[in-house]
């Protein structure tokens, strides 16, 4: 059976920066969860971060230039976080190939977890095309990562997958 790395907060865990969730409800997503695909996890929580904190953004890019060290990720009060958010990245990766996932379905807009449109690091809801770093490092590992309003390409993917055997080396 697939599994799917999904950020917490959209399994309804309130580990985002304002110590809220953001469950996502309904048909696809409750069939996934009964039947035990789900594997949740938080990358800024697991990379050490508080809840609530303080916001934070991409600033000189997005997760990708993290990734090379060209950008950071900063709170609102300037305080500097990357090393936070590259181990959550870094555990992130970690939990999806114990696991075996070969898809994440991650929180849109976060600076971990986008993976279409990230904040442009002013801080005034700037919204800009990007990834968050977590994204960023799982596709370059080779994982397909999904924003939680793309579920219906998450069930075509899984369905191509499970009839597809996946390659390399078998989770431990």
């Amino acid at each position: 059976m697939e599994r799917i790395l999904v950020s917490s907060c959209l399994v309804g865990r309130p580990v985002r920066y304002d110590g809220a969730a953001r469950p996502v409800a309904g048909g696809l997503f409750e069939r996934w969860r009964a039947e035990g695909r789900l594997v949740p996890f938080c990358p800024e929580v697991s990379g050490g971060l508080a809840v609530p904190r303080p916001p934070a953004e991409i600033v000189g890019g997005d997760g990708h230039a993290v990734l090379d060290g060209t950008a950071q990720v900063l709170t609102d009060a300037g305080e500097d976080v990357t090393a936070e958010f590259l181990r959550g990245a870094e555990l992130a990766l970690a939990a999806a190939q114990r696991s075996g996932a070969r898809i994440a379905l991650l929180k849109e807009g976060s600076p971990s977890c986008a993976s279409h449109r990230i904040y442009d690091g002013t801080f005034t809801g700037t919204p800009v095309a990007g990834d968050g770093v977590t994204t960023a490092l799982l596709e370059r590992a080779g994982i397909q990562v999904f924003s939680e309003k793309d579920l219906t390409a998450v069930d075509s993917l899984l369905r191509s997958l499970e009839t597809t055997p996946p390659s390399g080396p078998l989770p431990a």
